[in-house]
């Protein structure tokens, strides 16, 4: 699964025709408020004024707030359980308690990510999740994980921060 994008994609520009004609994508950029820029070597860019990211930003804290106050009430919380299958189909794969857990970790990561600015959050957390949920929906992979290790020591754990 892949980031998902608004309804109308961006539309892009080669960092060639970025470099030939600076002037000519920014207007397009600022036309648009963002530009896909491709680059044949290097991972691609957005190009995009700076009004596009304060609302993009403004966007993300107040979804992330509202969701984070909805958590902390009842019906709320059950709400946001209830459409998580919605956005995500996978999540039927997961147990109540593990649906719970997913719904918290991502209002915090989605939090992070407004708050703190940890970009990665939101993804790490959808990708975590994602991957019990394919462990748990085959038999297989989750008798595999679930299978007791015995004595193995895999020896000692380091810890980074």
């Amino acid at each position: 699964m892949g980031i998902v994008h608004s309804a109308c994609e961006t539309e892009s520009v080669s960092f060639t025709d970025l470099s030939r004609n600076p002037k000519a994508v920014a207007e397009k950029a600022t036309a648009l408020g963002s530009l896909r820029v491709t680059h044949r070597d290097a991972p691609d860019m957005v190009l995009t004024t700076a009004i596009h990211a304060e609302r993009t930003e403004e966007n993300l804290t107040t979804a992330s707030r509202l969701f984070l106050a909805l958590m902390k009430q009842a019906d709320g919380a059950r709400s946001l359980l209830l459409a998580l299958p919605e956005v995500f189909p996978w999540v039927r794969h997961l147990d109540d308690e593990e649906a719970r857990e997913f719904a918290v970790e991502l209002t915090d990561a989605l939090s992070d990510a407004a708050e703190l600015g940890a970009r990665e959050a939101v993804h790490r957390v959808i990708v975590s999740w994602r991957a019990t949920a394919r462990i748990n929906a085959d038999p297989d992979q989750l008798r595999a994980a679930l299978r007791p290790l015995g004595d193995v020591d895999l020896g000692p754990v380091e810890v980074h921060e």
